[in-house]
């Protein structure tokens, strides 16, 4: 893995930045905190601003930025947590908290959330990861989820005026715009995020925990109702019913022209511009529809929180260096400056000005994430949702298939 400090960046910092990130040595008793952040979470920018204010308010506190990559990086955030003289502050996927927190070596922010951080605001898809048994080990940090991108000339040619106000409606709006050589939507077959957010529409889960002990729950009543909208959406469109997403790359299906709609997060967005700049003011958005009008549908809220370990070496500063990260002024700066959603519902007004992340924040306000176990990880590794959904697209009995899948997801959670 390749790390590098807060400072290369493409422009000329000063000696107080490069001070401040711990390239230049810093004076006597200043107190380093070191800060693991991912790849492209945050633009080189938004790291000079932040460390030149954090810094000038806290006179003894000089921050060190390191960039990890998403890949292998569980195994190296649970070295470091078990370890000594760690970092003191890491990013982590919200929804890895919980195999974080299973080693019991995270330090236990409950008090902070109430007291300092307005936690009764946060999202609930970034809130909910991070709490387990009744402790906030994560602070939510940023979000995102899915929206429908669509081609606004598609739709006007297809005779739908407005975005559908429920799934009924959009349901018949897509039948409708699924003519000649136009597809209604492009949705692979094994989308299972998507799939996740239908479920919860429906009022059911992925798996539940009852006293401790997961079981999968694909075979639900509400769970396969949620299947079921699922393939009516998917059979108005060419979408593979046994890939997912990324093969082949939806956004650069949509961008050939002839799909009036996606659902996708809006960094699909310069994808499509990028390989048809004709479409560029072309594209519009909206949430996705819900059952009931004025409800967007429930959606897979992806993002990240803040974790300390327990045996952060400056714990008390690297308790300032979140609550900032975390609070009002650099949620706002961070949402404008990387179209994130803010972890508060309080703060969607700062993307106002962007569309297709104003979208998103309204359905993050429904947002959900996985299930909290430790083991969700090895679930979505061999993943028994993605041939579940192929089963019953290409004419499987639904229930036999969701209850073989629920099996394995129950085996998987209990080891």
């Amino acid at each position: 893995m390749k790390n590098r400090r807060l400072v290369c960046p493409l422009t000329v910092v000063s000696a107080l930045v490069l001070s401040g990130c711990g390239l230049l040595p810093g004076g006597g008793g200043t107190r380093t905190v070191n800060v693991w952040l991912m790849r492209d979470s945050v633009s080189d920018d938004f790291l000079q601003r932040f460390t030149e204010s954090f810094e000038a308010e806290h006179d003894d506190i000089e921050l060190n930025f390191t960039i990890q990559e998403w890949t292998g990086i569980g195994k190296k955030v649970t070295e470091a947590i078990t370890g000594s003289g760690g970092p003191d502050v890491i990013e982590v996927g919200n929804t890895q908290v919980a195999q974080y927190a299973d080693t019991e070596k995270l330090y236990d922010l409950t008090l902070e959330s109430v007291r300092d951080l307005g936690s009764e605001d946060w999202l609930p898809g970034l809130a909910e990861p991070g709490s387990i048994g009744g402790a906030q080990y994560g602070i939510p940090w940023y979000a995102a989820n899915r929206i429908v991108i669509y081609n606004k000339d598609l739709f006007a040619r297809g005779g739908v005026t407005k975005p559908p106000a429920t799934r009924a409606e959009w349901l018949d709006d897509t039948e409708k715009l699924n003519r000649d050589d136009t597809q209604g939507i492009y949705l692979a077959g094994q989308d299972w995020y998507t799939l996740s957010g239908f479920i919860w529409d429906e009022g059911g889960e992925l798996a539940v925990d009852k006293g401790g002990q997961w079981t999968g729950a694909l075979d639900s009543a509400a769970a396969l109702r949620g299947m079921e909208f699922y393939k009516d959406l998917q059979s108005h469109g060419q979408g593979p019913k046994d890939a997912d997403e990324q093969n082949p790359p939806q956004a650069e299906v949509f961008a050939k022209g002839k799909v009036a709609q996606i659902i996708a997060t809006p960094n699909a967005v310069p994808v499509i511009t990028k390989a048809n700049p004709g479409l560029k003011d072309k594209l519009g958005f909206f949430p996705i529809p819900g059952k009931k009008a004025g409800q967007p549908c429930a959606v897979f809220t992806g993002g990240s929180d803040l974790i300390i370990p327990e045996n952060a070496p400056e714990r008390a500063a690297a308790l300032d260096v979140v609550k900032a990260l975390a609070g009002e002024q650099w949620q706002t700066e961070l949402a404008r400056a990387m179209n994130y959603v803010p972890n508060k519902a309080s703060l969607a007004s700062a993307v106002d000005d962007q569309e297709a992340t104003a979208t998103m924040a309204v359905g993050a306000a429904r947002g959900r994430a996985t299930p909290n176990s430790p083991q969700w990880a090895d679930i979505e590794g061999s993943n028994p949702i993605k041939p579940y959904m192929t089963a019953v697209l290409q004419g499987g009995d639904p229930r036999q298939a969701a209850k073989d899948a629920s099996e394995q997801i129950t085996s998987g959670l209990a080891e």
